[in-house]
């Protein structure tokens, strides 16, 4: 029994309408903004939140020290082409790709992503 269409996943950043905005542009989704607080809305549902957090320590990827803990695959036709993209919004590509068919950016805040053949 599923009690929810689309769960709303909420990323811990230093600067939730930065890291929002990163993401929202993206993704090409609506975003939101509130005091600490940072949404963005695909069309057919689903949502992310930032959300502002004080002390925020970036995940060190691709060690363990300080754990990525969760990551988000983002699903593209060109990896060069989607690798510009990211880059131009803020996106850092670690020198460590560990695939052929996706590559690793870290987000402003430092969180891992994939970007994923379709």
């Amino acid at each position: 029994m599923a009690i929810a269409r689309f769960p709303s996943i909420v990323i811990d950043c230093p600067d939730a309408e930065a890291l929002g905005t990163f993401y929202g542009k993206m993704l090409d989704w609506k975003s939101e903004v509130k005091p600490g607080w940072f949404q963005i809305r695909a069309d057919y549902g689903q949502v992310i939140d930032f959300q502002q957090v004080d002390d925020y320590t970036p995940p060190k990827w691709p060690g363990q020290d300080i754990p990525q803990q969760m990551h988000i695959d983002v699903v593209v036709d060109d990896l060069d082409a989607a690798e510009a993209e990211v880059l131009a919004l803020g996106a850092t590509k670690p020198e460590y790709q560990p695939g052929t068919t996706f590559r690793v950016f870290l987000d402003p805040a430092g969180h891992p992503f994939c970007l994923c053949l379709s």
